[in-house]
């Protein structure tokens, strides 16, 4: 029975510090990201699959940078920011969390 517990306690630990990044993606994206994208955090996440946002944050989110860089040049300064790279994993776990196939819906619409 303590081994279970301790089991249960590990995988809720560890859920919780998912959703926790996919909640600061989301807080970072609407900060930093949104005005600039011009598009509200539902509909930057549904832009891509989960398995598209997992290859574009690759890499240190090179496809990502990449990608919208090129869409939105107004943005490259800030996705190419040595100081957004860790902001950049937790706005990867955002997205992958409420990809357009996830079946998830971000409050930030």
């Amino acid at each position: 029975m303590k081994k279970f517990m301790a089991i249960f306690v590990a995988v809720a630990l560890s859920l919780s510090m998912v959703h926790a990044d996919s909640k600061s993606g989301q807080k970072v994206y609407l900060k930093t990201l949104k005005a600039k994208f011009g598009m509200n955090g539902t509909k930057f996440a549904a832009e891509h699959t989960v398995a598209e946002w997992g290859e574009l944050f690759d890499n240190n989110a090179q496809g990502f940078i990449k990608e919208y860089g090129e869409r939105f040049p107004a943005a490259s300064a800030v996705l190419n920011n040595p100081d957004m790279q860790n902001k950049l994993q937790d706005i990867g776990d955002f997205a992958k969390e409420y990809g357009s196939d996830s079946g998830n819906v971000p409050s930030c619409g």
